[in-house]
């Protein structure tokens, strides 16, 4: 399953584990995907993953819920 934010394209990251004597083992950093409804400027709603910086900062546009009948 690919970990990619669909709106800005961020992907996991490599970094190291340090212990406290110092060795260093690779690691990899995954950004924090949400499966979110998102409504598209052709008024689509898609299911999409998105990081929560995305979210937070307004890059998408959920869609208007409609009460059940």
């Amino acid at each position: 399953m690919s970990q990619v934010c669909e709106i800005c394209g961020k992907r996991p990251q490599v970094g190291n584990n340090v212990s406290h004597a110092n060795n260093k083992t690779k690691r990899r950093f995954m950004p924090n995907l949400q499966k979110v409804r998102v409504q598209l400027d052709s008024g689509e709603v898609k299911s999409l993953k998105v990081c929560t910086r995305c979210i937070r900062s307004g890059s998408i546009k959920k869609p208007a819920v409609t009460p059940a009948a």
